[in-house]
């Protein structure tokens, strides 16, 4: 398959080894932007059920389909209950004393391993390598019900509608009488691959899709990167999708919330492989996450370039990125404004009453911030402060704005079965 042989061969690069920072799959962004988004959104649903587990006094059991190295786990692990107080310790909605058992499944024996090398030495976790193919197989079918099934970073993507309808019906077969099922698809409409947007949303539709952002720019050209399908899809077709595996398998299935993530900052953004006008966000998004590094706001800036036809879609991005420009340079006009020798600001730019709510919440919490720490002499406080909150800023425009119809890189679903 190809697709095996891509992530065989991302994998053998070292490039998905645990790491961090501004290059490679565990950079600043997917640790800091998009699980933690994931995280939030998933957070109602997860509350809910652990207290549901708790009265009945049973645990958690969690099967990840298609768990590829086994990042789902750090993902359903780090989902925290609340926003915690300034005072209060981070507490995680699922505890390991809470958790019954964690089992990933994997079709490729290379990401397998890793998961092994990286989450094996957990005694409720373990994996099989099985395929999905053809629904949940019989490895997965003979085991006990799980109270959450869940997918990340677009797995669901690899598989026709047909298959996606066969392994979701398998699902509510095998789930016990009340269930979640986490299903990530890739967005049709991200402005990652803006060149793909043309093709009819009534026809089912595969990008070849290449893991070529695990290589630096100067030798990304140069590299043998593998092609693969995925699927680019809708909320509306994901839905199709869920009416048609609820009829097949006589189960209710209620969607309790769809989210776009990645909007402003999609693998795809910096290698420009789908859409040659994308800048390079998330190099610079990287930059404002990193300890001691300060970035160039400018370079953030989005020029956004419309596709003639495609209307709804371009007023959504246009309203997006020109809050994102808007935000930014106010925090360039307030860092410039702001005298370090009296510890004042000269002047403030304008918050205008026609921004939108979210808009408005982060551009004054900008200036507190600012205003509150710009004094700090030691440390690098643009860099290791401010530069971060904007960043955190940035992430809350996107999950305020977003629509839930497949804007962003992915599209995820939550939803509830109950039989």
């Amino acid at each position: 398959m190809a697709e095996k042989a891509a992530y065989s061969q991302a994998a053998s690069t070292g490039k998905y080894d645990k790491a961090s920072g501004l290059l490679g799959k565990y950079d600043n962004v997917r640790r800091f932007w998009e699980d933690q988004v994931t995280g939030i959104f998933l957070r109602p649903a997860l509350n809910e059920l652990m207290t549901q587990k708790k009265t009945h006094l049973e645990r958690i059991r969690v099967l990840d389909l298609g768990c590829g190295s086994g990042d789902g786990y750090d993902l359903i692990m780090g989902v925290t209950a609340k926003d915690p107080g300034i005072y209060e310790y981070i507490t995680a909605v699922i505890t390991p004393d809470m958790l019954k058992e964690y089992m990933g499944i994997e079709i490729n024996d290379e990401l397998i391993k890793q998961a092994e090398t990286d989450y094996g030495y957990y005694p409720k976790v373990r994996f099989i390598q099985d395929d999905l193919s053809s629904g949940l197989p019989e490895s997965v079918k003979k085991q006990d019900p799980f109270d959450i099934y869940l997918t990340s970073y677009g797995t669901m993507s690899h598989f026709h509608d047909e298959q996606n309808v066969k392994i979701i019906s398998d699902i509510c077969r095998h789930a016990p009488g009340r269930t979640l099922f986490v299903g990530d698809w890739l967005g049709r409409y991200s402005y990652e691959w803006q060149d793909l947007w043309h093709y009819p949303p009534d026809q089912e539709y595969f990008m070849d899709y290449r893991i070529s952002y695990i290589y630096p720019e100067e030798i990304r050209d140069q590299s043998d990167v593998a092609v693969f399908p995925l699927r680019l899809i809708t909320r509306d077709e994901v839905m199709r999708i869920i009416d048609e595996a609820a009829r097949e398998s006589g189960a209710e299935i209620k969607p309790l919330r769809f989210f776009d993530r990645s909007i402003l900052i999609g693998r795809h953004t910096d290698t420009g492989d789908y859409n040659k006008n994308c800048p390079k966000l998330r190099t610079h998004i990287n930059s404002l996450f990193e300890g001691y590094l300060r970035t160039d706001l400018e370079s953030l800036l989005v020029d956004y370039v419309p596709l003639p036809g495609f209307d709804y879609l371009n007023n959504f991005f246009e309203m997006f990125f020109m809050s994102c420009n808007t935000l930014i340079q106010y925090t360039i006009s307030l860092l410039s404004e702001y005298d370090s020798e009296t510890e004042k600001m000269h002047a403030v730019p304008d918050v205008l009453p026609f921004y939108p709510e979210s808009l408005k919440e982060a551009m004054h919490s900008m200036r507190r911030l600012i205003e509150g720490v710009a004094w700090l002499k030691w440390g690098d406080v643009r860099a290791n402060v401010i530069e971060s909150h904007l960043g955190y800023s940035l992430r809350k425009l996107e999950m305020d704005m977003q629509p839930g119809t497949g804007m962003g890189h992915s599209l995820v679903g939550i939803f509830e079965i109950r039989k």
